[in-house]
């Protein structure tokens, strides 16, 4: 398989994720968690706890999508490594994928992903510390993105259920649908939310389905370059500038006298 269709490829196992994460009515399959005593405790809405189980119910999709185009599949050794999955092609070409999740704000936009670091291994592109082999060593990164919608009625979490309940409990998640899309392609100018040094997503649908963020047309390379070189406020101070070189795109191609296309 050549590695421009490792989208295409991917995407084709689309259904195979909706089977795995969802019922027939799309409620996510996942009801709670259950213990030895066989008590079921409903889930938290928590993006977190939601994103991880997601990721591991997905795991053997992503074994059978490796075996079929003879990949070796290396998942991420440590938590928060880069990347989530490592694939390895018979010419020995290392692909990044790596695994995100987020909610519907509405029907035309989501709450967002964080793309992974901008600081330490992306910058440091030989650095072996929080990723699985060095950035440099990677032909390309994508993201698999899990897109959800939140349950609008109320979740019980004191109620402790038992399996014969289990067709009262409300699934806390539902409506999945899947985006693959090289990194470059729906990353932002900006970082993402909160005080983390990571990279932030579009947050229209219809650009993390397309590929079309503001780094798209520009190229990879502008990409690497903006956030390789990008400063927070506080990065700024600690370089002993007043402010950051710039900001977004625009200031960026003019720092570089760059001109858009």
């Amino acid at each position: 398989m050549e590695l421009d269709n490792f989208q295409k490829s991917l995407l084709k196992h689309t259904e195979n994720f909706r089977k795995v994460l969802a019922t027939p009515s799309g409620d996510w399959s996942v009801k709670g968690f259950i213990d030895a005593a066989k008590n079921i405790y409903t889930i938290s809405v928590d993006t977190k706890v939601v994103s991880k189980i997601i990721e591991l119910m997905m795991f053997p999709v992503l074994q059978k999508f490796a075996k079929e185009n003879n990949f070796e599949m290396i998942l991420c050794a440590e938590q928060n490594y880069y990347p989530d999955v490592t694939f390895i092609t018979k010419d020995k070409k290392k692909i990044a994928l790596d695994l995100k999740s987020t909610y519907r704000k509405n029907n035309e936009a989501v709450s967002g992903f964080t793309l992974g670091a901008f600081t330490g291994y992306f910058r440091f592109r030989d650095s072996k510390k929080n990723i699985a082999f060095p950035y440099k060593q990677y032909s390309k990164h994508y993201i698999l993105g899990i897109i959800y919608t939140q349950q609008e009625e109320l979740i019980d979490e004191n109620r402790v259920y038992t399996i014969d309940d289990l067709e009262e409990i409300l699934s806390v998640v539902k409506d999945f649908d899947f985006i693959v899309q090289e990194k470059y392609k729906i990353a932002k100018d900006r970082p993402g939310s909160g005080n983390t040094k990571n990279i932030g997503s579009c947050v229209k649908i219809i650009e993390l389905k397309e590929g079309a963020g503001p780094f798209s047309k520009l190229g990879v390379k502008i990409f690497d370059d903006f956030w390789m070189h990008y400063m927070t406020m506080e990065m700024a101070r600690s370089a002993k500038l007043k402010k950051p070189p710039y900001s977004n795109i625009k200031e960026y191609l003019k720092y570089r006298n760059i001109e858009n296309v």
